[in-house]
């Protein structure tokens, strides 16, 4: 009480009595000099204050007053005051969760006892002190000089009672602690962390006969909050159920998800994993339904961030045990099937593979509602990724043409509407060529996208010949496809023209149908270019599997002509064989073996000699046998029944071309894999010197006329454009006229030859590659 009247003083001084109740003289006049201290000294007015307090009067109200406030102390209140002051601690309290929500907080994690304080637990602790007040002040002296000397303990104890105790759960601040996630906010937002032995314990749940639906829901939720623990974005942080910290807790609720999670649906479910009921029509669908829905959502985004091969074929394994669970979806399923598109379309093999077997199940299972959108997806996305063809990129794109047959074959009707608009499409690019025979015209049709859609439809009519569904689809796709070779008819496109002969053979062994292809083939033996003696000798063979056109450098090599026959000589054997068993194949070879001869008395090459007159002999044997069994027949040959009876006979039989034909694919097959395991390593090691000759015919690889640069070439001579028309008599005239002109300088070149027959290199790349090669190292 002294002290707060010190205060009172020094604040606002004021006469502590009024004249009129001081009785005594010797009060008024400590009045008045406490009046006139009023801006004096502050110890004048303490001792001032003193004696009017000592005084016997003020004694008495003193007493007095310490009676009245024993008996307010022992006076306990009413419930109504109570009940106020319950309501003005609570309002306070919301005021402080208002003012400052994350102090409000922080207290009801830490230390909850202090916002459920009691108002009157200062008055209940005050009941237990002595109620006798009826000392003496010299008792009262002895024990306040007893407090004093009872040392600076008790009062250090005294003070911790009345203030605020901190709960010995806080941690200690740390240098790192701007670094790190603030756990006790996310424990105050209501999320529970994720433990390994917390994962065990859902995994012994998922195992269990009798699952609940409610760990199901909750594996879900850690399965979410997973996945935002890794994407989470710092503008997009919605709040998790769980939080999930460190890659073992991660990998740990992949792991369950992945291995428990459709089982345990199953089992809740009622049914079993070969079960051909509808998922969807089940009693406890509903209860599943939405968390279903909200995990195939996560799925697929986790889907969309993972590039490890390893991962998604996992990832993927399992989205193929859920596929049955994705019919009641419509939407979520066209989402799911756009990013296994792109996976089946660019993934790795493994990937491929896995992602084509999901999209099968899943359009199977809403083949009505979802195979158009399919097919569309998938064909564009194969068109997209057919532009390159390389040795790389070649098994990728087989896999893609034969998935995307089986995905059409699924339904022919709605096939036969995609085929017909695109085939319409390749159609229209070729009559805008020949029509308008410009450079983007033709870039439309001769590119690798136009061979492979050809390849594409080719394969599709040949596994449906059984159905009559696409069967009207043969005869434009045949004509388009010799359109396409007979566009731009030069040596530099035979690769493409090639390609499009294999397209062609393999729609006719397996449609049945006759296709005049022998004729496209024997044209190659005609051309010019062909003829033309080779300019340059080099030891790298050239491949037509992986080009469609040759630059004038590679036309000017011996390799190119070496190619041309073993393609020419296959292609003839492939075709032939397939027709061996034919009651007509007699008449149907005379005009080849009429163009073969007329070749081998021109030709002065004594290896393509011996390959054709080997292939003519094969040819004529077969010929001798089918006409030895025709001379067999009883039946007329408009007996259609009869005919294709004794063709299967021949063919089931056997015939000396067909067996000679499998014997050749087994040593051609076996070549093919020696140089594409071996070539690629010597010519990447060692640059193989060539042999340059000169042109002795005189003969101009440009053409002044009839110009087409369709693509754009990699050699020197890649700018030049090829030639459409080969006007023989013009060249056999600028032949004369050169011929004398550069009569002298092919002699001084001649004269060089025979010195040097081989480049020399240059001095900074001088190797002498005969001491670098070691026989131990093949």
């Amino acid at each position: 009480m002294k002290v707060k009247r010190v205060k009172r003083t020094l604040v606002n001084p004021k006469p502590l009595l009024t004249i009129k109740k001081c009785k005594s003289s010797g009060t008024k006049k400590a009045l008045k000099k406490t009046e006139k201290n009023d801006n004096g000294d502050v110890t004048a007015a303490l001792k001032y204050d003193t004696k009017i307090l000592n005084t016997p009067l003020q004694q008495k109200k003193r007493n007095e007053i310490g009676i009245s406030k024993e008996k307010s102390k022992n006076h306990k209140p009413s419930f109504k005051t109570k009940q106020k002051a319950k309501k003005f601690h609570e309002g306070e309290l919301e005021s402080l969760k208002n003012i400052d929500p994350e102090f409000y907080q922080f207290l009801k994690h830490n230390d909850k006892k202090l916002l459920d304080f009691n108002i009157f637990d200062s008055d209940e602790s005050d009941d237990d002190s002595p109620k006798d007040n009826d000392g003496n002040e010299a008792d009262q002296r002895r024990t306040n000089q007893n407090n004093e000397e009872s040392g600076d303990e008790d009062s250090d104890n005294d003070k911790t009672e009345k203030y605020h105790k901190p709960s010995g759960e806080l941690d200690v601040a740390s240098d790192e602690s701007d670094f790190e996630d603030n756990e006790t906010g996310a424990a105050g937002n209501g999320t529970q962390k994720v433990t390994l032995n917390l994962l065990r314990q859902w995994q012994l749940h998922l195992e269990n006969q009798n699952v609940s639906v409610d760990v199901v829901r909750k594996v879900i939720q850690a399965f979410s909050s997973a996945l935002a623990s890794i994407t989470s974005d710092e503008g997009n942080t919605a709040p998790t159920a769980f939080k999930v910290l460190g890659s073992a807790t991660f990998n740990g609720i992949i792991q369950l998800c992945v291995l428990h999670l459709q089982p345990a649906i199953l089992r809740i479910l009622g049914i079993s994993a070969r079960s051909t009921t509808p998922i969807h029509k089940t009693k406890k669908w509903v209860k599943v339904r939405g968390c279903l829905r909200y995990y195939l959502t996560d799925l697929v985004r986790l889907l969309e961030q993972v590039s490890s091969p390893n991962i998604l074929s996992v990832l993927l394994k399992h989205l193929h045990q859920m596929a049955g669970m994705t019919a009641s979806f419509t939407a979520l399923c066209k989402t799911i099937l756009k990013r296994l598109i792109v996976l089946w379309s660019t993934g790795d093999e493994t990937v491929r593979v896995l992602a084509f077997l999901c999209i099968l199940k899943i359009t199977r299972s809403q083949q009505v509602s979802m195979l158009h959108h399919v097919l569309k997806a998938m064909y564009l996305s194969y068109v997209r990724n057919s532009k390159f063809v390389s040795p790389n990129t070649l098994p990728s794109i087989n896999f893609m043409r034969r998935s995307l047959v089986e995905m059409f074959a699924l339904d022919l009707n709605t096939s036969y509407q995609h085929a017909f608009l695109y085939i319409r499409q390749l159609a229209i690019h070729l009559r805008n060529a020949v029509i308008l025979k410009k450079k983007d015209s033709f870039q439309a049709v001769y590119n690798w996208q136009y061979i492979n859609s050809l390849r594409l439809w080719a394969d599709l009519l040949g596994a449906t010949t059984n159905k009559p569904q696409l069967q009207p689809l043969i005869y434009p796709l045949v004509t388009i496809t010799m359109g396409v070779i007979r566009l731009v008819p030069t040596a530099q496109y035979f690769p493409l023209r090639f390609h499009c002969i294999k397209v062609l053979i393999s729609l006719a062994k397996e449609t049945h149908i006759y296709v005049p292809i022998l004729p496209l083939i024997l044209e190659v033996l005609r051309s010019n270019t062909f003829n033309r003696k080779h300019t340059r000798t080099s030891m790298r063979p050239i491949q037509f599997t992986c080009i469609l056109r040759l630059n004038n450098g590679q036309l000017s090599e011996n390799g190119f002509r070496d190619e041309v026959i073993e393609h020419l000589c296959s292609l003839i054997l492939e075709y032939l064989a397939h027709e061996s068993s034919s009651l007509a194949f007699s008449d149907l070879i005379v005009p080849t073996v009429l163009a073969l001869k007329r070749y081998l008395k021109e030709c002065r090459n004594g290896n393509y000699s011996r390959k054709l007159k080997q292939l003519l002999d094969k040819i004529q044997e077969n010929s001798r046998f089918i006409e030895q069994e025709r001379r067999k027949i009883a039946f007329s040959l408009n007996n259609t029944s009869q005919v294709q009876g004794w063709e299967t006979k021949m063919h089931n039989k056997g015939t000396p071309l067909a067996i000679y034909y499998n014997s050749w694919v087994k040593i051609h097959e076996t070549k093919k894999r020696r140089q594409a395991a071996q070539i690629d390593i010597i010519n990447a090691d060692y640059e193989i010197p060539s042999i340059k000759r000169n042109n002795r015919g005189g003969v101009s690889m440009k053409s002044e006329k009839g110009k087409v640069a369709l693509f754009p070439s990699d050699s020197e001579d890649g700018d030049q454009l090829p030639e459409v028309a080969e006007n023989d008599e013009r060249l056999t005239e600028k032949i004369k006229r050169n011929k004398k002109r550069n009569l002298e300088k092919r002699k001084e070149a001649e004269k060089l030859q025979s010195n040097v027959g081989v480049e020399e290199p240059d001095l900074a790349e001088s190797i002498d590659i005969v001491k670098d090669l070691d026989l131990d190292d093949w």
